[in-house]
């Protein structure tokens, strides 16, 4: 008992001397960190030889278990004295040394790949192997409140490979309700196209579905221009949303406007989504696109597209479904011409086999009048997907899956299997 009166009577003798010390301001941060570690070391050498008096006090004595409880407790109540000391009356100085600790920029980069097989009984089609897309993510805050991200892919073609600058992106975060950026993104336009980015390994299955196929037509997947987002008041509904203005598509349709507008006019889109805290893991919303399009060929058209989604990302199970209409009118003669499409996946994580197996299943259906003046290269498709992942590990999955599938109006069904290997690093 004595021992333990002793050990508090010196640190709170220790501590008293100094908080009563007049601390100068140090010159620089780094005379700050020098001063608050010798503090802590005298005071850590201190308990030690508190602790070792009391544990030889303790072997040339014999006590009950309960006393001998008290007594190892003891050194360990004592070692969490200063700690606790030096947070609660030098708040200004532990703050400094945690910005210390923050360096601007520092940059993290993560990477994704992935190696693909196919064959399919379609005439003239070649089975074997390719590479997927090699992906880069950049990202360094630059300060407390504005950071960058960008995304790069590397794509295999039959000339070399295609380098494409997916994403690259500033954003300042003023708070949780209002966060501005500017540059290159996923058009927020439904659920996929902003959850799953380059990056199979990120996703459930092996490939997107038609509707937000990357360098399809069907909706614009990049968008260039500037973003605003955030949360909405909402209480548990957790509501929130994104308003973009921008380039709209290029004349080639596939493509943003990195090097500019295909026309004077902006595109511009808007979202809201809801993801309620009572159902952790839901989200549904819908989101509102507008542009004015110049193509290489055809006409000038008005286009609006209106999409919704609701989805469920917990693994037991997964759903994801998700609808958007491409309405077109021509400016001249005012023909409109709609679109649609819609995808639904299920998927379940089996609990066994330390849960590394997930079947899934999609059905995607896609509408397009024969009179549509620009999405040529979209056609009618009806088409299924069984497959299973397997989690190898953490950071890589295998996955296999059976399509069959129907492209355009009375042509023959397509059957097929697609394997591939997806890992990030």
């Amino acid at each position: 008992m004595c021992t333990r009166w002793l050990a508090l009577l010196v640190f709170s003798l220790g501590i008293s001397a100094l908080l009563a010390q007049p601390t100068p301001p140090p010159p620089n941060q780094e005379q700050t960190m020098q001063i608050l570690l010798d503090r802590i070391q005298q005071l850590e050498k201190r308990v030690s030889e508190l602790e070792d008096h009391k544990r030889k006090q303790s072997a040339a004595q014999t006590g009950t278990s309960d006393s001998q409880t008290v007594a190892e407790s003891t050194p360990v109540q004592a070692n969490a004295a200063p700690a606790h000391a030096l947070h609660s009356e030098h708040p200004a100085n532990t703050t400094e040394i945690r910005e210390m600790q923050v360096h601007y920029p520092s940059l993290q980069i993560r990477g994704f790949g992935d190696i693909d097989f196919s064959a399919t009984d379609q005439k003239g089609s070649v089975s074997g192997f390719d590479l997927g897309q090699f992906v880069l993510h950049l990202a360094s805050p630059l300060s407390e409140k504005v950071s960058y991200f960008g995304e790069v892919s590397f794509t295999a073609q039959p000339s070399g490979y295609d380098l494409q600058v997916e994403r690259t992106i500033i954003r300042y975060d003023y708070n949780d309700y209002f966060k501005m950026s500017f540059g290159k993104y996923h058009t927020p336009i439904g659920y996929w196209n902003t959850a799953f980015h380059h990056g199979a390994w990120l996703q459930t299955t092996i490939s997107r579905p038609e509707m937000v196929k990357i360098g399809g037509t069907f909706t614009p997947i990049h968008f260039v221009g500037l973003l605003a987002e955030g949360n909405l008041p909402s209480g548990g509904l957790g509501l929130g949303y994104s308003v973009g203005l921008g380039n709209g598509r290029s004349s080639i349709l596939s493509k943003a406007g990195d090097s500019g507008d295909s026309n004077d006019n902006r595109a511009w889109v808007a979202s809201v989504f809801a993801r309620p805290a009572r159902f952790y893991g839901l989200q549904f919303g819908g989101s509102v696109y507008h542009d004015k399009l110049s193509p290489l060929q055809g006409p000038e058209l008005r286009e609006w597209i209106t999409s919704a989604h609701l989805v469920w990302t917990k693994e037991h199970p997964e759903f994801l479904a998700e609808f958007a209409n491409v309405h077109h009118r021509d400016i001249q003669t005012s023909q409109t011409f709609n679109n649609q499409a819609f995808y639904i996946q299920v998927a379940y994580r089996l609990p066994w086999l330390e849960n590394k197996w997930k079947p899934y299943y999609r059905f995607e259906y896609i509408h397009k009048p024969e009179s549509e003046p620009v999405l040529s290269d979209v056609s009618d498709l009806v088409g299924s997907t069984f497959g299973v992942r397997y989690d190898i590990t953490n950071y890589a999955a295998f996955k296999g899956e059976y399509r069959n599938t129907r492209h355009g109006i009375n042509e023959p069904r397509v059957n097929g299997v697609f394997l591939q290997t997806a890992f990030t690093f």
